[in-house]
């Protein structure tokens, strides 16, 4: 399956703003790939491999008053960087960015259940609607997924008034739309899930100068966890030692 045609207009997304409720350390250790809550609990994936960094690639529980993850998934290093996470149906689904497969865990005992192909050549950013798993592959293509056979259901390609956007990432399925981080840059687009068009703007360029400067060793914002007791987002970034909560307006 393709994208469908990409459909023009003149609507620039307007910037969507925000306030920062609170604050909490976070595991700079972690590379951080993906975020999520899940039963109250703050879920969170990490990418790194053998060769090039000494990251884990492992996914676990955030403690927020501590900013430790309390690791629960380890994938081999030799063999996968790990990628976006998901939890539907008390199944974690976990992404790799260049091996081609994904993993899936019992969300109670984390005991591995299963492994499946990806239908991209890499894996980025994971979320879920009601009936699918949802994944992106760094470029402008949503691919939804069936949560059992893993078949591609249909594709998404995200546009805005210039045209495809591409270097979409780690993503968050809160209300209809999608929530995504856009790659190497200070944005999270807020995308319609029907027809890809972005539809809004968050712009954390503050917080992303307030770190970067800092704190020369983390990279880019990445991860969004939506936490629907309090209807607040958690934000963080790759080795980033600070994790925001923060209110849309």
């Amino acid at each position: 399956k393709e994208p469908g045609p990409v459909n023009r207009d003149n609507g620039i997304p307007p910037i969507i703003g925000y306030s920062i409720v609170k604050t909490y350390p976070h595991d700079s250790t972690f590379f951080t790939e993906g975020l999520e809550f899940f039963n109250g609990q703050l879920l969170e994936s990490s990418g790194g491999n053998n060769d090039e960094s000494p990251y884990p690639s492992a996914a676990g529980i955030a403690n927020l008053t501590t900013g430790r993850v309390d690791i629960k998934i380890t994938l081999d290093k030799s063999k996968h960087f790990g990628e976006g996470i998901t939890v539907f149906n008390n199944k974690i689904y976990m992404l790799t960015w260049t091996s081609g497969v994904g993993f899936v865990f019992d969300s109670r005992t984390f005991k591995k259940l299963g492994e499946f192909k990806l239908p991209t050549k890499q894996g980025w950013g994971l979320t879920h609607d009601s009936s699918s798993i949802i994944m992106s592959d760094g470029t402008n293509s949503i691919h939804f997924l069936d949560p059992t056979t893993f078949q591609v259901k249909n594709i998404v390609g995200v546009i805005d008034n210039n045209g495809p956007v591409s270097n979409i990432n780690e993503l968050e399925y809160v209300d209809g739309f999608l929530y995504a981080n856009q790659w190497n840059t200070p944005y999270i687009l807020k995308i319609e899930t029907n027809s890809g068009k972005v539809v809004g703007r968050i712009d954390l360029s503050k917080i992303d100068n307030d770190i970067s400067p800092n704190y020369p060793n983390t990279f880019g914002l990445n991860g969004i966890a939506y936490n629907p007791a309090t209807g607040s987002f958690f934000i963080s970034g790759k080795k980033w030692p600070v994790l925001y909560e923060i209110k849309l307006q």
